[in-house]
């Protein structure tokens, strides 16, 4: 999805489609409540599911301007609630796993939750 987002930006998409999954629509919903996309919604119907993602850009520059995933299949990264640092001087934000569902890494500190953290957004 990240890569998606990344060359869809790259060419000035106005919106993407991605395959659905519950982990996918979550994130897509706290990149919506953030604000660097339009709009996040479902379509389709059990094997045909997909994710439509409406991009923002202000005067043709991407909301987005870097995606990087921190967690990967290989090697998964936990962090504990205290050492959750800010991304890039609080330009922008984490997203963690925690035991009560996914959320930015401001919300998991607040809540004093650590999990596996995702990626990293600016």
């Amino acid at each position: 999805m990240f890569n998606s987002i990344k060359n869809a930006q790259a060419v000035n998409l106005a919106q993407i489609e991605v395959g659905f999954s519950n982990l996918k629509y979550e994130m897509a919903k706290i990149l919506e409540r953030s604000g660097f996309v339009e709009k996040v919604a479902k379509s389709g119907k059990k094997t045909g599911k997909t994710l439509e993602i409406v991009l923002k850009y202000e005067n043709k520059v991407p909301a987005i301007s870097g995606i990087k995933r921190i967690s990967k299949p290989g090697q998964r990264i936990y962090l504990p609630a205290q050492k959750i640092k800010s991304v890039r001087g609080g330009y922008g934000f984490s997203i963690i796993s925690t035991p009560k569902g996914l959320m930015m890494g401001s919300e998991a500190r607040k809540q004093n939750l650590g999990g596996e953290i995702i990626c990293e957004i600016w």
